[in-house]
């Protein structure tokens, strides 16, 4: 525990010091350092620690507090000053001195006004020591949980697929604010496109749900769908770098029910997957959820016993593997979708997990497993 006069005094005393509002965090400027200070708990639209080794700030922050933790608006994205950045805690109790901080990542936004600069709006700041598990638990002690998607539609899986898919994105997705029309007309020359019911339906659903079209890789807006000639392919979900894609076999007249779903890794000739496309789709789904969660936990190199530990409290999804150059397979829980691919090494899998709340990470943590990033 620190006071406020321990706290001005590392950045230079406070005859020299400025204390500026950044959201619900302040910023001490002095010329030997910084101190920003965050409030305990767990907001995930206000400023405070995010995990054991992060604290985020919600901005916008004042033009000296950007200028301080950016540099000049030429040099965004770096320390210009090069001086000791201090993370403290305002508790019940008082003030809780975290350490030395670095900035990790920082976005800004271009203000016309004065002269012009940039500000910064949100920023990543990674904690030079990692926070022990109780003292996680003082500064960011967990939010209600007030719900939980549930598994009602793991039942559907093998015996209605429209119906799973259906209950999935509805209950993992809440309907985003301003939606609710139709998708826009095809494009001219893309209305004589087929496609099959379950894609359709998908479609359907991202009119209010449109995350359900992907973070990590993407489904191809329904308009502007189009059939590749020279193969007769069309072309429905891409990777976010066009590494790879997945195609259906055009059918003019009479598009199949449930076609195979083809998967195509630049230079190399098209893999089938191995579920077909309703299979295929609650894939996708459960994929995108999991990589487009607000919180994470994410571990690389585990191997089987691992895994092992990690799935014992979750429901494996009955599908077979997803993406045939990662065999990626899906567990899950109330608010939660873990997925494991592996394929590289005997034994080494990549496994991450994406949650709606960060209490059903807490699943994880008796794995005897060294996490990348873990938001429990």
């Amino acid at each position: 525990m620190v006071d406020e006069t321990r706290l001005h005094d590392m950045v230079g005393g406070p005859a020299a010091t400025e204390l500026l509002t950044f959201g619900n965090a302040t910023a001490l400027l002095g010329p030997s350092g910084t101190v920003i200070t965050v409030p305990a708990g767990d907001e995930a639209d206000g400023s405070g620690v995010w995990n054991a080794e992060e604290v985020r700030l919600v901005g916008p922050a004042p033009a000296p507090v950007t200028r301080r933790l950016l540099g000049h608006p030429e040099a965004c994205g770096t320390d210009g000053t090069g001086l000791p950045l201090h993370l403290a805690v305002r508790c019940d109790e008082g003030l809780l001195y975290l350490g030395t901080g670095r900035l990790r990542q920082a976005e800004t936004e271009w203000s016309p006004g004065g002269c012009g600069e940039h500000v910064l709006t949100d920023c990543r700041l990674g904690l030079d020591t990692r926070l022990s598990q109780s003292l996680l638990e003082r500064v960011r002690p967990l939010s209600p949980v007030h719900h939980l998607p549930n598994l009602r539609w793991l039942a559907h899986v093998n015996a209605d697929r429209a119906a799973a898919l259906d209950q999935f994105v509805t209950g993992w997705y809440p309907v985003s604010p301003g939606t609710g029309q139709p998708s826009p007309s095809p494009a001219v020359g893309a209305q004589e496109v087929p496609l099959p019911d379950s894609l359709r339906r998908l479609y359907r659903l991202a009119d209010e749900r449109p995350g359900v079209l992907g973070c990590q890789n993407f489904l191809v807006p329904e308009r502007e769908l189009r059939i590749d000639s020279p193969g007769g392919r069309l072309v429905f979900g891409v990777e976010n770098q066009g590494v790879f894609d997945w195609s259906l076999l055009s059918a003019p007249d009479h598009p199949e029910p449930d076609p195979t779903v083809w998967f195509h890794e630049s230079g190399e000739a098209p893999v089938a997957e191995e579920e077909p496309l309703s299979g295929f789709l609650l894939q996708f789904a459960l994929f995108e959820a999991a990589m487009s969660a607000d919180y994470h936990a994410l571990a690389g190199g585990v191997g089987s016993r691992q895994v092992e530990q990690l799935t014992a409290h979750l429901h494996p999804v009955p599908l077979r593997p997803f993406m045939p150059s990662f065999r990626t397979r899906f567990h899950v829980a109330p608010g939660i979708v873990l997925h494991v691919s592996g394929g590289w090494e005997a034994d080494a899998f990549d496994v991450w997990a994406g949650a709606t709340h960060r209490s059903a990470l807490q699943a994880l943590l008796g794995a005897d497993v060294d996490w990348v990033g873990f938001d429990g």
